[in-house]
């Protein structure tokens, strides 16, 4: 072999191994995607309105969506627009709820979206609309009421999971609130007065809501007695045989359950 020749096979043996841990390289290299990070939970505030003192807020979503401050989108693209000032008020704690109850049917009939404005209230009318302002941050969003809740002592009603976004109780799970309730829709065949329950739970055994049916039954033979599984364990209803408020009042004070975590609400059903 010439000189030359061999200077060249010896230039070619070198990179060879080279070469080789290239091509292995690649064969193990593995594929990787840029890690897109979720949307923070932040509130754009919206010009003032007539009360200086509240700062209302967009709801989290497309900015191009974004119903007014006065609005707020609810299932089936209905708008809520309050008419008139409220008819009352109340101060107390709010929270939310979202799953396991979103896709479930609430109390109206309708299905819960955990996504739409909407609020669970134990005593409100089906359909009222309620301005809820949290009191730490004086942000508010007006919800209509689809269901009944929430039912833990102190707390006065329970904020679907894109409402409490909305007003920062999101995270912290409750806050302090003023809820406004506006005249609620005038629905024919229904009884302005209202058809009235009262509920007791929940209890973890389902042995104990049954062995407290049962005593119920015995004690309110003209009552419709019932129990019933949920989310948070089992349930007992006593519909009176009179359902005005006045008649449902009476039979939950005559009513002492020794466990504080389940003792008696009144529940309007309609």
């Amino acid at each position: 072999m010439s000189p030359i020749a061999q200077r060249r096979w010896l230039r070619a043996a070198a990179l060879w191994p080279a070469l080789m841990l290239g091509v292995g390289g690649c064969h193990h290299k593995s594929a990787s995607v840029a890690y897109q990070p979720p949307p923070p939970l932040v509130q754009t505030p919206l010009a003032d309105n007539s009360d200086a003192n509240v700062r209302p807020v967009r709801p989290l979503g497309n900015s191009r969506n974004t119903p007014s401050p006065a609005t707020a989108t609810t299932p089936g693209n209905l708008q809520i627009e309050p008419q008139g000032k409220p008819i009352s008020s109340e101060v107390g704690l709010a929270s939310w709820y979202g799953p396991p109850y979103h896709n479930r049917k609430g109390a109206d009939g309708t299905v819960y979206d955990q996504n739409a404005m909407t609020a669970a209230h134990r005593e409100l009318p089906m359909g009222s609309v309620v301005r809820v302002t949290n009191l730490t941050n004086k942000q508010f969003v007006f919800v209509r009421i689809t269901d009944r809740g929430p039912f833990i002592d102190g707390r006065i009603i329970d904020l679907s999971l894109a409402a409490a976004k909305a007003v920062d109780i999101y995270r912290p799970g409750t806050a302090k609130v003023r809820v406004e309730a506006y005249a609620p829709p005038e629905r024919p065949g229904i009884d302005p007065g209202g058809k009235w329950c009262v509920q007791i739970g929940a209890f973890l055994d389902a042995a104990d809501a049954l062995q407290l049916k049962n005593d119920l039954i015995r004690r309110y033979q003209s009552a419709k007695v019932i129990e019933f599984a949920g989310p948070t364990g089992h349930w007992v209803r006593i519909d009176p045989k009179y359902d005005d408020k006045a008649a449902a009042s009476q039979v939950a004070d005559s009513i002492h359950i020794p466990d504080p975590g389940a003792q008696p609400y009144l529940v309007r059903l309609n």
